[in-house]
This record gives structure tokens, sequence and C-alpha cells, in this order.
């Protein structure tokens, strides 16, 4: 029973089926680093306020240092019977300097210890999302500079509606994927509070600093009610909400480009490092990393359910259900992480096919709200213009031709306010030059944009 931190009370050996059961070092493993930062953190503080001494502290802070290191390079063994990492650590600290190591939990209980771990943890997590939400959108704003002459059907419905700068659509990405990484700074700003200290659930009588402790591990706030402590996991919900919601929208740009691909669309090659063929079909080329990205966020927002429904139902303060909190918090870091790692080379490697797009970019009349605007400027009123334009766009149906096939007096026919200087408005480059209001898709707006996101990003 030594082995158990709360075996004293105990007259029977835990039965070793509980032990597999109630286990978590299979996947609690990885937060070594940042519970040995944490116990290093709170030795210090004991040292400060006299309750461990200087020569206690330096004696603890350099085993667990020599315990992080055999973790990092694979040599410390792993049991179930010592349940989970920071009974692991503890134990190894224990074994190597005796009562020292007894010393280290003086002040704290595994309900703050586990805490503090997270929020360290999910604090570097957000700072390497972040990185790499950057390194995506920086490779949108560059193709930028690549495709600056390139005219693109926009799409509602996935109709083809009105033309845009190619650049457009990139800088669409890089908007969605601020708004990502804003979500992630404000989550840090709730991360960035020191649980440490608050013990299991009341506090300690122990004359401890937590505001010292959180200075020490570079928090930038102490949690100010030791029972909320215990409960609060809102900030992994809150994060794993925001992986949700990046792999939403990888998906989203995912599927775009899967359906670019195809042959009905031909607007996209991606390279061969990125896709996968077929094992009957010589001729496939699939676009298969796309399709994972597609389908693994499915992961990340079913981990925002999976923490939810895990802490509706529990009173205050700490229950053993949250023991199963980190499975969330993993699947939906690693998975993201791993979309984000390979979204960024694609949209590096592809390329856009410039004749296929040229040689369809105008049909579909993409063109038509630009002539209705025009008859706006003279003077004709909105409704009455979307009627004209109807009746011309089914007139070219009918003659399987273009706006811009249409002669003036046929134009005239339809509305007289129409002149010879509608012709510099029909047809998509015309449509898509004539787009001036702030943010759209015309020449001088993206030109402003692009611009804007070359310098925000530091390019």
């Amino acid at each position: 029973m030594a082995a158990k931190a709360w075996g004293g009370r105990f007259q029977q050996q835990t039965d070793a089926r509980v032990e597999a059961f109630t286990e978590s070092i299979s996947f609690d493993s990885r937060l070594a680093a940042v519970d040995i930062q944490g116990s290093q953190a709170h030795a210090r503080m004991l040292a400060k306020v006299g309750l461990i001494t200087e020569d206690e502290c330096q004696q603890i802070i350099e085993t667990l240092a020599q315990i992080g290191g055999e973790i990092e390079r694979g040599e410390f063994e792993f049991r179930f019977d010592l349940e989970d990492i920071h009974m692991h650590i503890e134990s190894a600290l224990t074994e190597r300097v005796g009562d020292v190591g007894r010393k280290l939990h003086t002040a704290r209980s595994r309900n703050d210890q586990v805490s503090t771990d997270l929020k360290l943890y999910t604090r570097e997590a957000i700072q390497r999302i972040d990185g790499l939400l950057k390194d995506l959108q920086v490779a949108f704003v560059e193709r930028c500079e690549r495709d600056k002459d390139l005219v693109l059907p926009g799409f509602t419905h996935l109709q083809r509606a009105q033309p845009v700068k190619a650049a457009h659509y990139w800088l669409a990405y890089c908007e969605k994927f601020d708004r990502d990484r804003q979500r992630l700074a404000d989550c840090l700003k709730r991360v960035n509070v020191s649980p440490l200290g608050g013990a299991a659930l009341a506090g300690t009588s122990l004359p401890i600093d937590r505001h010292y402790s959180a200075e020490l591990l570079e928090f930038t706030d102490v949690a100010r009610n030791s029972l909320d402590i215990s409960s609060d996991r809102d900030y992994l919900a809150e994060f794993c909400f925001c992986m949700a919601l990046v792999a939403t929208h990888l998906s989203n740009w995912a599927e775009e480009w899967i359906a670019w691909f195809s042959t009905e669309f031909g607007f996209l090659k991606l390279p061969d490092a990125f896709t996968t063929g077929s094992s009957i079909m010589p001729q496939k080329r699939n676009p298969d990393v796309l399709e994972l990205i597609r389908g693994k966020s499915a992961r990340p927002i079913a981990d925002v359910q999976q923490i939810l429904v895990l802490l509706k139902g529990l009173p205050m303060a700490y229950n053993r259900d949250m023991q199963e909190d980190k499975l969330a918090l993993f699947d939906s870091y690693d998975t993201v992480a791993a979309c984000l790692e390979l979204a960024a080379a694609m949209v590096e490697g592809a390329e856009l096919q410039q004749e296929t797009i040229a040689a369809k970019l105008e049909d579909g009349f993409l063109d038509a709200t630009a002539l209705m605007e025009y008859l706006i400027k003279k003077g004709t009123p909105m409704r009455t213009g979307h009627g004209i334009v109807g009746k011309l766009v089914a007139l070219c149906e009918s003659r399987s031709c273009r706006l811009v096939d249409l002669s003036l007096e046929e134009l005239q026919e339809a509305c007289p306010q129409i002149e010879d200087d509608i012709y510099q408005v029909l047809g998509a480059r015309n449509a898509m030059a004539a787009l001036c209001s702030f943010g759209s898709g015309g020449e001088a707006p993206v030109q402003e944009q692009w611009q804007y996101w070359k310098e925000k990003l530091g390019l």
C-alpha cells in the first residue's frame, strides 16, 4: 500500500482490475514535462515561505529534472499501480531523496496539481496551434502574388454567382483562421490563471504564497476560489470548441478543394505527394489527404460533446469522472495540429488550372448582377432592374448565348436607359473590375486587403 498516496486508511490491496480500470498513465504520461515544471515552482514557493529549506528545494528541483530527462529519453518505467503521471513522478522522487521528496506535496492536492498541469499544457497547445494557423495564413497570402491576375467564379448554393479575384478566396480563409486565432487568444486569458495552491477544495492553513508560484509559472492571474478550482474545466471545454471550429473551417476548405480537384470542376491541380491512387483503376488520383482532413473534423467536434456531457452532471468539487477530460483535450489538439501541418503544405503546392478556369469563366451569367447594378446607376429601381436582367438571362438561355452577345438594340428594348457603355460592364472580368465596395472581390479592394494581410503577418 505504500505506493498509494491515499493508502493510509485502507486495509486491503486495490483489486488489480480496479487498478487497470482507473489508471490514466496510458494517456496522461504526456503531461510529464508540465508536471515537473509545476512541481519545481511549487517547491520554490515552499522554500520561500519556509515550509522546506533551500537545500531541500534544490534537491527536489534537481531530482525532478533528472526524472524528466529519463522520461523524455524513454528510460522511465510506467506502471498501472501508480495510477497517473503525477504519482509516477512523486514516487520516483521519494525513492531517490526520501523524506525530502515526501515534502513536495505539502499544501497541494492532486486536484490543483492536475489542473495546473492541464493549464500549462493547454497554454502550450494554444501557442502551437496559433503558430500553425499563422503558417496557413501565410501560405494563402503568398499565393496571392502567384494568382494575382486570375479571376474565379464565386459560388452560392454551389451555383455560379459573381466573379472575384482568386486572391479574394485566399484572403477569405485568412479571415476565418484569424477569427480562430482571436478565439484562442481569448481562451488563453482564462487558461492563464493559476489554480496551484487551491489544494483539494478548501485551500490550506499553511502559509503559502500562491501569487509567487503563479509568477514563477508565468500565469497572469491567480484563481480566487479554491472550491471552483477543483471543479473548473471550462477552459478545456472552451479550448476543445476552438479546436472544433478550426476543424470545421479546415473541413470547409477541404470540401471546396475536393470539388475543385474533380474532373467536373477542373480548377485545381494537387501535388502528387498529397494524393493517392486506386488499387484497380490506373488513371485515378484521389484527394485522400483533403478527404481525411474533412473526415477528421468529426473528432474535435465530438470532443466538445464528450467534455460537456462529462461535466454536466458533476457536483462540486473534484470528481473522478474528470480524469476523462484529458482524452478530449489530447484528441482535439492532436487532430487539429496534424491537419494544419498538412494544410499549409498543400496550399503552397497546389496550382490553379488557369486555362480550364478561363475557358468556363463566362458560363453561368456571372455578370448579371453587374448589369443590374448598372441599371440602378441609370436610375432604375433595384427590383425593376432585377426583373429586367432576369428576362434578359432567360432570353440568352433560349438562344444559348451570353449577355455580352446581345446587341445594344436588344438591350435597349429591355431597358431604354442602357447605353453603349454597357459593354464595359458585361463579361466576367469587367463585372469583377466593377466591384469597388470595401472588402469586395474587385481589383482595388482585394489589393487593399492583400496589403493589409501582408503587413499583419509581417510579410
